[in-house]
């Protein structure tokens, strides 16, 4: 029996905390081989970048529209960098950032059953 995940199960979908919580950094070229236009992405130093918004004291990148909690998309969600690609729904970090933003933990999500959801874009 297969169950048939949709968007609505993607709890990325009305979140967007770890969005809003850390620094997004990532080695220059990466923006590049992704695609990112480069109004998105924040020159740090000769070897990294970070997504535009996310490297202040109050982060929230400039790819995420919406409202933390309720209902957010990335608006580069199929061209986003590795330390999204990494961060997983449920880990440590995304629970971290929930709790900064009220939100209530997750149960971690086993990696295969988190790719085959919708794109929260």
């Amino acid at each position: 029996m297969s169950v048939r995940l949709t968007e609505s199960d993607n709890p990325c979908v009305r979140c967007g905390a770890c969005c809003a919580t850390y620094r997004v950094s990532f080695y220059w070229a990466e923006a590049d081989e992704c695609g990112l236009p480069a109004h998105l992405t924040t020159r740090i130093n000769d070897w990294y970048s970070c997504m535009a918004g996310t490297g202040g004291p109050s982060p929230r990148c400039a790819a995420l529209s919406g409202e933390i909690g309720r209902a957010v998309a990335c608006t580069v969600y199929d061209r986003r960098t590795s330390p999204c690609r990494e961060l997983q729904a449920g880990d440590d970090k995304c629970n971290r950032a929930r709790a900064r933003h009220g939100l209530p933990p997750l149960s971690p999500m086993r990696a295969a059953e988190y790719e085959r959801l919708p794109a929260a874009a």
